[in-house]
């Protein structure tokens, strides 16, 4: 009896777990996409070889990567000021900081499309 009341306690966490997924972003990409073309602007003049960026992506993941050394607002704090960051380094050089770190930054932050996004996204700031 002790068997069937584990399995099925088990089996039980199993399905519930599966069903949280945690997969927030894709039900809130629509919402926040809704036709409006201002979530991804072109990024062809960057150095990353074109393409566009996902504003909303970039942002989100710069929020949960690096907004608590460099701030909310890209102002800075622990970490340098990057409001006009894109006049001195292309998407490329800021795709190569995040992932190999400068200075007092610890490498690989932001990895694969979260790095890259945020390297395109920091390019436009001018």
């Amino acid at each position: 009896m002790k068997k069937w009341l584990l399995t099925i306690v088990f089996g039980s966490a199993l399905v519930l777990g599966a069903c949280g997924g945690g997969d927030d972003g894709g039900t809130e990409e629509p919402a926040d996409d809704g036709g409006d073309t201002d979530t991804e602007e072109s990024a062809g003049d960057n150095g990353d070889g074109g393409g566009a960026v996902d504003t909303a992506a970039a942002e989100e993941a710069y929020e949960q990567s690096c907004a608590s050394c460099h701030g909310a607002d890209l102002s800075g704090g622990a970490g340098p000021d990057l409001q006009n960051v894109g006049s001195n380094y292309s998407a490329e050089e800021i795709a190569d900081i995040i992932e190999n770190g400068k200075g007092s930054m610890p490498a690989g932050l932001a990895t694969g499309e979260d790095k890259d996004n945020i390297a395109a996204w920091l390019a436009e700031m001018q």
